[in-house]
């Protein structure tokens, strides 16, 4: 027991060396840019109007940074937990088929739609609860995440519903921090490159050579810089594109399951909703590290298409959640409503113009 708990505690404490790092070369790109380079090396005017900016940037890119490493990650709440009499049952059952039926008695009173590759019930044995839709257990948190997207250990965090829209602000202000760096610096760095060759070629004189220790921070400081951005930007762009889509990055690489099968696009409300329920339907909160986003984690609107011949009307008040056969009406929350109810007749119209399904064949559901 006390290995395992050492073992634990030195795991927690190797998980901020990611970072740490990131801290030391933010706070030396911080003395290098404003001492070394804008109080050394410019002009009061000019560097007036550089810091200026610099530090706009720079806060906006450490909130986001420390918003997403200190907010926790959303956890199922306690109705998805066995109750007591049926988590005996389940404990004591060897059958794989009899414990199915269990989880499938206590899913019924769920709003869980998703299931595993085989069609089983999405159940977590070690935090022992019945995953919400989206919900993935982590192993680096030890904890099942709502809405799991990854865990990164540049923030040493799961990355999931409750902090996603500060991950994705924490990688466009790093790569705003990182691109005006690198546009400021440039050609202070070209004058120190040009300087070092001449001096190489002997053709410099000796009191045009910038301090050894300047040309060092500003020529290591454009490099980082343009490094980060670089990997930052295909980073950036792709979590934006999941955004889009309404994916998570465990749903892109395996489509959820639903009862008719795998459906990439199951959770896909169209690209503005889909951006809503990220940012929240709010735009001055878009750019803030602020939470905004909408929902509860643990349900998700979608839309189903059938093509059932016998549903001739849409169901704006309520969804329709079919749970292993049958069929219970849940009212929309507030949030729900907000995504599907407002435009659910411009969805309508557009399928419809398309010509590829009638209108009388939609419903919007609850999977």
């Amino acid at each position: 027991m006390a290995p395992s708990h050492a073992l634990r505690c030195c795991q927690r404490a190797l998980s901020w060396i990611p970072v740490i790092f990131i801290n030391l070369v933010v706070c030396w790109s911080y003395y290098a840019y404003v001492v070394e380079l804008c109080i050394y090396k410019m002009t009061f005017s000019v560097a007036v109007i550089y810091l200026i900016v610099f530090h706009i940037c720079f806060f906006m890119f450490i909130w986001s940074y420390w918003t997403a490493i200190i907010s926790r990650p959303a956890i199922p709440p306690k109705e998805y937990c066995l109750p007591k009499a049926e988590k005996e049952l389940y404990e004591k059952e060897e059958r794989p088929e009899a414990q199915q039926e269990i989880l499938k008695r206590v899913a019924r009173e769920l709003p869980v739609y998703t299931r595993t590759g085989s069609g089983a019930i999405r159940y977590c044995d070690r935090c022992q609860l019945i995953k919400p839709d989206r919900c993935h257990h982590c192993s680096t948190c030890d904890k099942c995440v709502l809405k799991m997207d990854h865990h990164c250990p540049w923030v040493n965090n799961c990355i999931g519903f409750s902090n996603y829209k500060f991950f994705v602000l924490f990688l466009a202000y790093s790569m705003l921090y990182c691109v005006y760096i690198s546009a400021t610096v440039l050609q202070y760095f070209i004058k120190f490159w040009t300087l070092c060759r001449r001096r190489a070629l002997e053709q410099c004189p000796e009191n045009q050579l910038p301090q050894n220790h300047a040309k060092f921070h500003v020529l290591f400081l454009f490099f980082v810089a343009a490094m980060f951005f670089i990997s930052i930007l295909s980073l950036f762009s792709y979590h934006l594109w999941l955004s889009g889509k309404n994916r998570t990055t465990i749903e892109a690489f395996r489509a959820p399951v639903f009862r008719n099968g795998p459906d990439k696009n199951g959770f896909t409300l169209g690209f503005r909703k889909n951006i809503t329920q990220v940012f929240g339907d709010q735009k001055k909160y878009w750019c803030l590290p602020i939470y905004s986003s909408l929902g509860d984690g643990d349900t998700f609107p979608t839309r189903l298409v059938n093509t059932d011949s016998e549903q001739g009307n849409v169901e704006h008040q309520s969804i329709k959640c079919t749970v292993d056969g049958q069929t219970n009406p849940r009212p929309l929350s507030e949030s729900q409503n907000h995504l599907l109810g407002n435009d659910m007749h411009s969805e309508d119209s557009k399928d419809g113009s398309r010509g590829n399904i009638g209108t009388s064949q939609q419903r919007f559901l609850y999977r």
